[in-house]
């Protein structure tokens, strides 16, 4: 949790900076640019990283601590576990996705497109 929270600054900068200044990169020819804009980028996909187990384990530590305040009675857990569920697993699909863009902007950068017949 505390390296989640002195993440968090850079990981807002990486994901609004990082793309930016890769997308001015390759527009302005500047490698060095656009490679800066992926690791800005890259400290994005390092919080969620870091972030997912944590968002994890909130909705572990809400399902147990409704039922013990009684808050939701145990024959509504089922129900409430569907949608805890379904929150940490929108974590899962995000931090997926940005790992995914990144190789993807990474791949472009250096100019790996899958075709070793060149």
């Amino acid at each position: 949790m505390v390296i989640r929270n002195a993440a968090v600054n850079f990981a807002n900068l990486g994901s609004g900076l990082g793309i930016t200044m890769f997308a001015f990169g390759l527009m302005l020819s500047s490698w060095s640019l656009a490679c800066l804009g992926i690791v800005l980028f890259g400290g994005t996909v390092l919080f969620q990283l870091v972030n997912l187990p944590v968002e994890i384990d909130a909705s572990n530590r809400a399902k147990a601590q409704l039922v013990n305040l009684g808050i939701v009675p145990p024959t509504e857990m089922p129900a409430v576990n569907k949608v805890l569920n379904a929150a940490a697993w929108t974590y899962v699909a995000a931090t997926l996705q940005s790992v995914l863009t990144l190789l993807y902007y990474a791949s472009y950068l250096t100019g790996g497109d899958g075709d070793s017949e060149r």
